[in-house]
């Protein structure tokens, strides 16, 4: 069964989304339970709608890069993906917020938790593509 470009894009948006939905309790509960803490890292948002809201869009935003390329090693893919939104985060959103290069102000160790919450979001994405309709991406 074939589906059509919209509900490629629609599915790809929505796979990103959830990941963001994935990507946020996994940042939101390393903080709650001090994990992040524990290692050194000063990252523990509270769970509100506007964190979870922009983890969500940027999420389903992000998943549109799902549309590129083939669909064969989907956790393979995820992963790659996961880069960019890893790296944007690292050399652009901590620089701008005063955060410094990799989020080090934060602790030694928030490049390596960035990646992490960013393979959440990659897994989830994946695992939410897979169990939906064949892409004929």
């Amino acid at each position: 069964m074939s589906m059509s470009w919209t509900q490629a894009l629609s599915l790809a948006f929505t796979a990103g989304a959830v990941g963001g939905l994935a990507n946020a309790f996994a940042v939101w509960f390393f903080g709650n339970r001090n994990i992040n803490q524990l290692l050194g890292v000063n990252i523990a948002p509270p769970l509100t709608t506007a964190f979870i809201y922009s983890k969500v869009v940027w999420g389903g935003l992000w998943g549109f890069l799902f549309m590129i390329g083939p669909q064969q090693d989907l956790i393979c893919k995820a992963v790659i993906i996961s880069i960019f939104p890893t790296l944007v985060q690292l050399f652009y959103v901590f620089p701008k917020d005063q955060k410094g290069a990799g989020g080090l102000k934060l602790g030694k160790l928030t490049p390596l938790l960035v990646v992490f919450f960013n393979l959440a979001w990659a897994f989830a994405a994946a695992t939410w593509i897979s169990m939906s309709l064949p892409l004929p991406l």
